[in-house]
């Protein structure tokens, strides 16, 4: 079972890797032939970052739209950081001071992250307008990143799952000298859902984790009285 686990996330890392960067690569060079931010913008480089900032960190326009589904999707998304960053103790040896001090935050945070879902999926599902728009692999999405919490919370407050074998484990992938893991439900179906969401990441919308940030409404100068926006295919044309 080891191996088994040990070959599908040495797959899953690759899929979601070269996936990631070719949707990356495929963002950057996707033309962008219009001036479009989205008003009030900001007019230098400057205040565009600090949007983006704002954007990422603190949600702003979900916020200023509906301030329900901010707290929820905030709550998640905060919380997944948080855990995510938690868990960068299985993959360093020695683990860094600063992932030290964060690890009983992503202890409780894993709470936040679980309850955010559950308000996201109950927006789904009484919602109207939600509703109408929600594809059945959006609710799968939301459900099967609760089993993910909510394993995770099982493996940290019930079962207790023998940690230092799961970090020799994934020691073991990286040095290819093997390692088992332990035979805990819990943690199997922790690590399976996981490696899933791994593979089918550079494939879903989970992509606008990076695609927010090539996004021409969001990352645009409002400058269009100062500066004439030309593509760089346009800009050919007008010299031939």
């Amino acid at each position: 079972m080891s191996t088994v686990y040990a070959l599908l996330f040495i797959v899953a890392t690759l899929v979601m890797l070269i996936g990631l960067v070719r949707k990356i690569v495929q963002y950057a060079k996707t033309p962008a032939p219009l001036k479009i931010p989205t008003t009030p913008a900001p007019v230098t480089q400057t205040g565009v970052v600090l949007r983006m900032f704002r954007e990422v960190v603190f949600f702003e326009s979900l916020f200023k739209s509906t301030k329900w589904t901010w707290i929820f999707s905030w709550m998640f998304h905060m919380g997944l950081f948080a855990v995510l960053a938690r868990h960068l103790r299985y993959f360093m040896d020695p683990v860094p001071l600063p992932i030290q001090l964060l690890q009983p935050i992503g202890k409780y945070a894993a709470f936040a992250m679980v309850a955010g879902l559950v308000g996201l999926l109950v927006r789904r599902i009484f919602v109207d307008r939600v509703r109408y728009i929600s594809a059945p692999s959006d609710y799968l999405w939301l459900l099967m990143l609760m089993v993910i919490g909510l394993s995770g919370l099982m493996m940290t407050f019930v079962v207790h799952t023998d940690v230092v074998m799961v970090k020799q484990f994934f020691d073991g992938l990286f040095t290819f000298s093997g390692g088992a893991l332990p035979m805990d439900f819990a943690l199997l179906v922790h690590l399976l859902l996981v490696a899933v969401l791994m593979l089918l990441l550079p494939f879903s919308k989970l992509l606008h984790i990076p695609g927010v940030f090539f996004s021409p409404s969001r990352n645009q100068v409002d400058n269009p009285r100062e500066k004439r926006h030309l593509a760089p295919w346009a800009k050919k044309l007008e010299e031939s």
